[in-house]
């Protein structure tokens, strides 16, 4: 063959190749590809998505469960959650609680959450899951999340410090309930919490204590509450202070009369406690145990005269065995302050009455004195058969004998001659 055919054979060869590429269809790009998969989907969305809703929500209504998960399950399937996701995720999530599942209800609300980090409403629900699965720690880290998300959500702040009670976690409770009380100061139940709190830990609650009075200063138990403290804490001055404005925010209540009183006693205040448990005698006159209380605080304050006047009404207001032991108590401490060392006559008289008013109370079944009826016998200071027979004749021609020394002139009981002597 010629060169020259040659050459042209290849020319010819040439130009059909050009002529064949140029004819040949091009290969469809993987761009081009997806953007039409994806028009397909969005197609079939556009006309599927409204129809699923609509029969979720109608699920929903008629509490199907089951049949709502299913139309959720396509929903999601299909891609429509983008055009709504926190409805779905949330009432999606709903319908497997309302069936029980809760370990699927977190799975769709974790789901839901790649898609809306910060939806309060979703973690909501996922702290709920987690509480059914008893997942505590999970919860805890769910509601603290939420806490920061939420911060002006108390009940998330509540639940919280319930659960961080609940484990133990005292300082982290003591830091919710110190955030729940910026956002509402007058919150009753957090401040009681809070205190509680405290103590648990091991802190000095006074402070706590202090705070929820002085916000509620007409909240009686409020200051009951801190006035016990201040005693339990060794400040009983300060308690009085306390209790005095809780009496004059309520007269006609007992109990703070009756702490008021006993925070003075431990004041060493007696004459203050004895005037402070009359003015609760006057609350309730009736009260013979008042009677009782207020004769021994006068017998701790040596004031004896007072105390068998209180005494004495005791009996008169109940004749129960208590209320001659207490009168018989006072004889007995009156004895023990003002007797002489050779046991005067007047000091066997005095012992005497304690002795008799102390079987007394015994008969009547109180039995409280009987060591101290005890020590008078066994300590020979009794008055009897031989003390009398040293008596003068006019004494003896009465048949009585009192005390008449100057520690015991506020006594007016006579010692009265027994058949024996």
């Amino acid at each position: 063959m010629s060169r020259r055919k040659i050459i042209h054979k290849i020319v010819i060869m040439g130009v059909s190749s050009v002529f064949m590429t140029m004819c040949t269809p091009p290969e469809q790009s993987t761009v081009d590809a997806d953007a039409t998969e994806q028009a397909r989907l969005d197609s079939i969305r556009k006309i599927r998505c409204p129809r699923i809703f609509s029969s979720a929500a109608e699920f929903y209504k008629n509490r199907d469960w089951e049949a709502t998960v299913r139309a959720y399950d396509e929903l999601t399937d299909l891609g429509c959650d983008r055009d709504d996701p926190q409805e779905v995720y949330l009432y999606y999530a709903i319908a497997y609680e309302y069936m029980g599942k809760y370990d699927s209800s977190e799975i769709v609300l974790l789901k839901g959450l790649s898609l809306l980090q910060d939806n309060i409403d979703l973690r909501k629900r996922l702290a709920f899951a987690y509480d059914k699965q008893g997942k505590t720690e999970l919860r805890m880290d769910e509601l603290d999340r939420l806490s920061f998300l939420a911060p002006e959500d108390t009940d998330i702040k509540i639940e919280l410090a319930k659960l961080y009670g609940e484990q133990e976690r005292y300082d982290d409770q003591i830091a919710v309930l110190k955030d729940l009380l910026e956002i509402q100061p007058n919150n009753e139940g957090g401040q009681s919490d809070l205190a509680r709190a405290y103590e648990l830990s091991g802190r000095d609650p006074l402070d706590v204590y202090k705070n929820r009075f002085e916000n509620n200063p007409d909240n009686i138990s409020y200051g009951l509450d801190y006035a016990d403290k201040l005693v339990a804490a060794d400040r009983p001055d300060d308690a009085t202070d306390v209790l005095k404005h809780v009496v004059a925010a309520d007269p006609t209540s007992k109990v703070a009369y009756r702490k008021l009183a006993n925070a003075y006693d431990s004041a060493n205040k007696l004459s203050a406690a004895a005037k402070t448990y009359e003015r609760l005698f006057r609350l309730d006159p009736r009260d013979f145990r008042v009677a009782i209380k207020i004769a021994e605080v006068y017998v701790e304050d040596q004031n004896y005269s007072s105390a068998y006047d209180w005494a004495d009404k005791a009996v008169a207001i109940s004749g129960e065995g208590e209320t001659y032991g207490a009168k018989g108590n006072v004889y007995y401490k009156a004895f023990q302050d003002c007797r002489s060392p050779d046991i005067s006559i007047d000091d066997r008289v005095v012992a005497t009455l304690a002795h008799q008013l102390f079987e007394e109370a015994e008969d009547k079944g109180f039995s409280r004195y009987s060591r101290s009826k005890g020590w008078l016998k066994e300590n020979e200071v009794l008055f009897g058969k031989a003390q009398w027979f040293m008596m003068d004749a006019d004494i003896k021609n009465r048949g009585y004998v009192k005390a008449e020394g100057g520690c015991y002139k506020w006594i007016s009981e006579r010692l009265n001659k027994e058949k024996d002597w």
